[in-house]
């Protein structure tokens, strides 16, 4: 399972329910990642996207507490155990994990690969990632080196989960 995310210097990832900033080329990079895959999203974080729709050309999976929640076009669970049991219907390697906070963190620990892109800015957040250069078990396998969009500096950096739950 993997994990794919955009935080700033501080491990930010939002303020009031929307991302921090768009970098064009990261949002090619999650496209071009997520495709023809799972993704497994919190009910705050589909009703960011345009229209409050699912994502095109990819397998939307959504947990919300709220026992009412339907979306056309998203499979919907209500439980860690029922989306982790649905998971199991698709080849690990092809699950991404795109968020919320709480979403990110229950999920982290079954996760073997995560995608962030490291943005070298401190931003007013609200919501946070953990920081992974602070977990013993996550450790870099991969880095894009620098990067700019503008006088912004930012890299991809995929991090390596050495015990992940399975």
């Amino acid at each position: 399972m993997n994990l794919i995310v955009a935080v700033d210097k501080n491990w930010g990832i939002g303020l009031k329910n929307k991302l921090l900033v768009s970098i064009p080329e990261d949002m090619k990079f999650f496209r071009t990642e997520t495709t023809g895959k799972v993704v497994v999203m919190g009910r705050k974080t589909l009703e960011t996207f345009p229209n409050k729709m699912p994502l095109k050309n990819r397998t939307n999976i959504v947990l919300t507490a709220n026992p009412d929640y339907e979306v056309k076009g998203a499979l919907v669970f209500h439980t860690m155990e029922e989306v982790l049991e649905e998971l199991k219907n698709y080849p690990s390697e092809d699950i991404y994990i795109i968020g919320g906070a709480s979403i990110y963190r229950q999920f982290l620990p079954y996760c073997k690969a995560a995608h962030v892109t490291k943005i070298d800015y401190a931003y007013e957040a609200d919501t946070y990632f953990p920081n992974l250069d602070e977990k013993p078990e996550w450790s870099v396998e991969a880095s894009s080196g620098e990067k700019t969009y503008y006088d912004l500096e930012f890299e991809f950096v995929k991090y390596c989960n050495s015990r992940p739950v399975m």
